[in-house]
């Protein structure tokens, strides 16, 4: 049995802030990590999520685990979830052999059987290869969230993000209407699961056209903060050079395009907002925060967004919780006042 998260710190007085939670595979145990923290301060009450894919499965764990306002159920919520997603992974095939991983931590990339993965998964697809649609996120996701119940409470907004197949449009899919299939949706990686039917409509991943979607959290709710929890890195030095690093890269720039598209567009309306060229109340000034560890992810290997072994997840974890830890020593006063990161001068 592993230790439940130690007690969050008392009551004080707290801010009211949106977040905005990118996808990514395992690597959204960052965000855990940063989640995890921002519930043991307890300066932060979130009014609204917007999510994408990974980030889409942590925000409706939070908001599950928020239904009764405790924040120690919210974070052991957190906790159960990704211990639920290492404990599936223990038997992946594509794991390197235990024999081998006796003489080191060794990475997924070490498995002939990852590199058989990537082989056959660029050359037939999810329909060719799982054609009974199986989808071991459904139980460990329905395991844990009651949907009516998260229906019919009051709580945390949810925006979750998917792409209209057909269309290729967004989609939100709210907290007032959410099933497992619409986090499923959101999380619909093409090469690897059949496209998910809603309503006669059939959606893939949000993160090709929205990384999360800022703009919900602009029209839906009260706050004017956001807090992007990053896991893509915005930034990779160097040229990719093997094939999947050259597919990882193209997969990072796409994935972010939509956020710093909108990220933009909230910098133009700023500088109106402060030259005075539109009357107060015109526009609504939003306050971006920005939580992320670009060199972190950037190490992390292209393949481990594929690999939620236990201690891999506790290391993103416990970088998660570092970086809101400092982003909250040096921030906290700026939340409700203004905008913690030059969106200009970071992201552009």
């Amino acid at each position: 049995m592993r230790a439940k998260p130690p007690r969050s710190r008392a009551a004080r007085p707290s801010k009211l802030v949106n977040l905005a939670l990118q996808g990514g595979g395992a690597h959204g145990a960052f965000t855990w990590g940063v989640l995890d923290y921002l519930l043991e301060d307890g300066r932060l009450e979130f009014e609204a999520v917007s999510a994408t894919s990974a980030g889409s499965m942590n925000a409706v764990v939070l908001a599950h685990g928020l239904l009764n306002k405790d924040r120690d159920e919210a974070r052991a919520a957190l906790t159960g979830f990704w211990q639920a997603i290492a404990e599936a992974a223990r038997h992946n095939p594509m794991r390197p052999p235990a024999v081998a991983r006796l003489f080191a931590d060794l990475p997924l990339e070490y498995s002939p059987l990852y590199w058989a993965f990537e082989t056959v998964t660029r050359s037939f697809s999810p329909y060719q290869l799982n054609p009974l649609n199986l989808n071991p996120l459904r139980e460990i996701i329905e395991s844990r969230v009651d949907f009516a119940r998260l229906r019919g409470q009051p709580g945390v907004q949810l925006h979750l993000c998917a792409t209209n197949v057909e269309t290729g449009k967004i989609r939100l899919f709210e907290r007032r209407s959410l099933t497992v299939d619409m986090v499923l949706a959101s999380a619909c990686l093409p090469n690897v699961f059949q496209a998910v039917e809603i309503d006669g409509e059939y959606f893939w991943d949000g993160g090709y056209m929205g990384n999360p979607a800022v703009f919900p959290l602009i029209y839906s709710s009260r706050s004017a903060d956001v807090v992007i929890v990053h896991v893509n890195p915005i930034e990779r030095r160097g040229v990719p050079r093997t094939a999947p690093e050259i597919a990882n890269r193209i997969n990072e720039i796409s994935f972010n395009s939509s956020l710093l598209r909108e990220l933009r567009a909230i910098a133009f309306v700023t500088r109106l907002i402060d030259s005075g060229k539109v009357r107060a109340g015109e526009m609504k000034q939003m306050f971006i925060h920005s939580i992320r560890a670009d060199d972190l992810m950037a190490a992390c290997s292209v393949a481990s967004k594929l690999d939620p072994e236990w201690g891999f997840l506790c290391r993103l974890r416990d970088a998660g919780r570092a970086a809101a830890r400092d982003w909250l020593k040096e921030n906290f006063t700026q939340v409700g006042q203004a905008s913690s990161v030059d969106i200009e001068t970071e992201f552009f």
